[in-house]
């Protein structure tokens, strides 16, 4: 009986391993997301002062309550004619600030993506992460670029694509309530070989805004400096903790692994794994 209560708990723990975001609980005198959006709409206000907010609120806890149960994704590829598979858990949505009921997506810098991803334990995608979620997400919304402009830079048009995107949610919440994986509405901020270009400059790369045929709106793509942040800009955080082949793992021991960096890069092995950051 003993031996049995062992095995018991053993599957437990494998089971839920990884799959809740270790952050605090939400506070009820939180900010909503339209509070929060409104907050930092003012003109005057520095991107560095903004995002100075954003890292604020995040460690406070004010996100959504769906978002803490994370998404499992699983993959199996042969590598040199053996199968090796994957497990890794990744936040249902892209980040957003406020409630279940009020939130707002955060576009942010990589810096700021990177620093509350190590806050919270976690990665930014890679470019085939980005498309294995696309491929098991249950909501795939379709996209809603806005024309390009000088304004799309500004918090009054994240507000804009924010009501949009949430407009668009609202046709499949009752089906698959908040919580399911969603994609579509947003491009990834992803790590990559590119983050540093040709010159050894700082990028920020992008990919995605999966359309419904599969093929993603925006390639790779690393021509923006990273004070570049725009409204159809989204941040996806994977949990750092993977399994591998049901053994514990890590997303960077994969990403710069020789052997087996092709369960989460199709773009080869990433020496580093990250964006640079001062903490």
């Amino acid at each position: 009986m003993k031996n049995i209560l062992i095995i018991l708990l053993f599957l437990t723990s494998s089971f839920s391993y990884g799959q809740i975001l270790k952050i605090k609980n939400r506070s009820i005198n939180a900010l909503s997301g339209s509070e929060f959006s409104k907050s930092i709409r003012d003109t005057n206000l520095s991107l560095d002062k903004r995002e100075e907010i954003i890292f604020k609120e995040v460690k406070s806890g004010n996100i959504p309550n769906f978002y803490r149960q994370l998404v499992e994704i699983r993959d199996t590829i042969l590598i040199d004619n053996v199968q090796q598979s994957i497990k890794y858990y990744v936040l249902p949505d892209f980040l957003a600030i406020g409630s279940d009921q009020d939130y707002f997506y955060c576009p942010m810098r990589p810096q700021l993506a990177q620093k509350i991803a190590k806050y919270l334990k976690c990665s930014l995608p890679t470019r085939k992460i980005s498309d294995k979620i696309y491929q098991s997400a249950q909501v795939k919304l379709s996209p809603q670029p806005i024309p390009p402009s000088k304004e799309m830079i500004t918090v009054p048009v994240f507000e804009k694509h924010n009501l949009m995107v949430q407009e668009q949610r609202k046709n499949s919440l009752e089906k698959f309530p908040n919580g399911h994986l969603v994609t579509g509405n947003k491009k990834d901020v992803v790590i990559s070989n590119k983050i540093f270009n040709d010159k050894g400059s700082l990028r920020v790369v992008i990919y995605g805004w999966h359309k419904s045929d599969g093929r993603p709106i925006q390639p790779l793509y690393n021509g923006h400096s990273t004070i570049h942040v725009d409204y159809s800009h989204g941040i996806r955080l994977v949990q750092n903790k993977v399994l591998l082949n049901d053994k514990r793992s890590t997303v960077q021991k994969i990403l710069k692994s020789e052997e087996l960096y092709e369960l989460l890069s199709d773009e080869g092995r990433i020496e580093k794994p990250f964006y640079p950051i001062k903490l």
